[in-house]
């Protein structure tokens, strides 16, 4: 008989969790190890990757909630138990904050709610009234006190791309965290989460002890799904997908595998699966994007604009720790954001030349990306793009039929309903090859066909590479000339010989697009 599982769609409140018989991977020696490296802790993570949870497990920890935790690994190591005040602010209700007046009265408001430890009316800055409710609590208790922020970031994301805004807000977020360097020994611990990381230098000026664990091997499971939890902890939830669906047990799990896992947050780590999306696929017994549900940030399409990132080069990167690993303030690439969001993932490690390979984690990310991206950068919608022609698209690849592939593209191009979107956004680019290399890897990702652009080879530079389960089509992009010159190219500069020694078929084709028409003319 099936037992009925319970998923904490939605809930992120551990007590909850336990009490109501939700289902619970065990990170709970993880967050015990971390309390003990250093008393002032902050962790970066993806959205929806259980900052939350995390966040209120170690409220509930603190607080001395015993009962809370039977069963659970922290009971081999917790032996006292004791009880301290918490104060836990959450600032994911801090979006859409259009100025720094805005988000003062929002912040005013959050420590009226966390408040229980009584008020001074002569304390009015929001350091002031934080610094005050960290002292009162330690006199009335006579306990240091653990203070937990949860997505400290928020109330700045949406601000990111404006300049003179992002100033004013940082100065009112670096003046509310400025108590907790003041507070420091009546502070027992603090746990600060975010997406994004702030140096030190900006709004924690004033911590410089703040311990950024985003990257130590030994936290790098404390958010998410492993391998090994998901086989164990639900191995059930496996079967019961599988036979709803129709397929094998080994098959879902690699269907599991190739839409969300591929998470690395450090060197040498596991891999963990996406775990919103892993439970809310269980949940509805149907596999989906489900880390999409709310579209690509805002934020991140912003960032990219502003860097004029090459969307097309984001997939295979090789680049040291500094690179993506930055401060939001020193970016100069939206590399460090496109790591921190969860949009691109640690891939591969060289011990030797300290060098990380950088790659999108998974199908639905690859899928979800350029879903959101397809309108910002083409002016074509993804629907658009879905509704008929993609089905068709991939039947003729499959069939190694590349003509008719060409064919509905060129079909599909001259009927698109935004073509004034598409023809703006072809007017804005200096490069109208360029465009279409941008329009075909966008169009070909989302249908999760490998696709690469400008790929070095010793004749030149590929303009699209599209890899098949059995064929590699090699495509040579022109906007002036014959699409006839375009294969010639091809062929003189011998770009298909690297892949026929690979031993798989090869298709070349040159393809003509007519700008004036916004369409594939040969």
């Amino acid at each position: 008989m099936t037992t009925l599982k319970i998923y904490p769609i939605g809930i992120q409140t551990f007590s909850r969790i336990i009490r109501e018989g939700y289902i619970y991977v065990d990170k709970t020696d993880l967050m015990w190890q971390m309390t003990r490296l250093s008393p002032f802790i902050f962790l970066s993570r993806p959205r929806r990757f259980g900052k939350s949870l995390l966040s209120t497990t170690l409220e509930a920890y603190f607080s001395g909630e015993k009962d809370l935790f039977k069963g659970l690994k922290i009971m081999q190591l917790e032996k006292d138990w004791k009880k301290y005040p918490v104060i836990r602010i959450d600032l994911s209700t801090g979006k859409n904050k259009k100025t720094a007046g805005e988000l003062c009265r929002y912040l005013h408001l959050v420590l009226d709610e966390v408040n229980k430890f009584g008020n001074n009316p002569k304390e009015k800055t929001l350091g002031e009234r934080l610094h005050g409710m960290i002292r009162r609590a330690y006199q009335q208790t006579g306990q240091q006190v653990v203070v937990i922020i949860d997505e400290y970031d928020a109330p700045i994301l949406d601000v990111l791309h404006k300049e003179d805004t992002l100033v004013e807000v940082r100065q009112v977020m670096q003046e509310f965290y400025e108590p907790l360097k003041a507070s420091e020994s009546m502070i027992k611990f603090c746990f600060i989460t975010g997406i994004t990381k702030f140096s030190q230098l900006s709004i924690f000026s004033t911590i410089n002890n703040l311990n950024d664990v985003s990257m130590l091997p030994r936290f790098a499971n404390i958010c998410g799904i492993t391998e090994q939890e998901l086989v164990t902890t639900m191995s059930e939830d496996i079967n019961m997908l599988a036979e709803s669906q129709g397929v094998g047990r080994e098959q879902m799990h690699q269907l599991l595998k190739e839409r969300y896992d591929g998470y690395h947050f450090s060197e040498d780590s596991d891999e963990v699966y996406n775990p919103y999306s892993l439970l809310k696929c269980f949940a509805n017994q149907k596999l989906a994007k489900y880390w999409f549900d709310s579209g690509t940030p805002s934020f991140l399409i912003n960032k990219m604009r502003d860097f004029n990132t090459n969307i097309t080069r984001v997939d295979d990167l090789e680049v040291p720790v500094s690179a993506f690993d930055k401060p939001t303030e020193a970016m100069t690439t939206a590399l460090p954001l496109l790591y921190q969001s969860g949009y691109l993932t640690i891939k591969d490690y060289d011990h030797e030349t300290m060098i990380y390979s950088l790659s999108i984690p998974n199908r639905e990310v690859r899928i979800g990306y350029t879903e959101g991206l397809l309108p910002s950068y083409t002016g074509v919608e993804p629907e658009d793009v879905q509704a008929g022609f993609a089905l068709k698209f991939w039947k003729c690849l499959k069939e190694e039929n590349l003509n008719q592939a060409l064919h509905e593209l060129q079909v599909y191009l001259e009927s698109i309903p935004y073509i004034e979107g598409f023809k703006k956004k072809l007017q804005e680019t200096s490069n109208a090859e360029g465009f279409y290399e941008y329009t075909l890897y966008l169009i070909f990702s989302m249908l999760n066909v490998y696709v690469n652009t400008q790929v070095k080879c010793r004749g030149g530079r590929i303009d699209v590479v599209i890899l098949m389960p059995g064929t590699t089509y090699i495509l040579e992009l022109k906007t002036r000339g014959t699409a006839k010159e375009a294969l010639e190219q091809i062929t003189e500069k011998k770009y298909a010989i690297p892949f026929q020694s690979r031993g798989r078929k090869v298709v070349r084709a040159g393809l003509l697009f007519d700008i004036e028409s916004r369409t594939l003319k040969e």
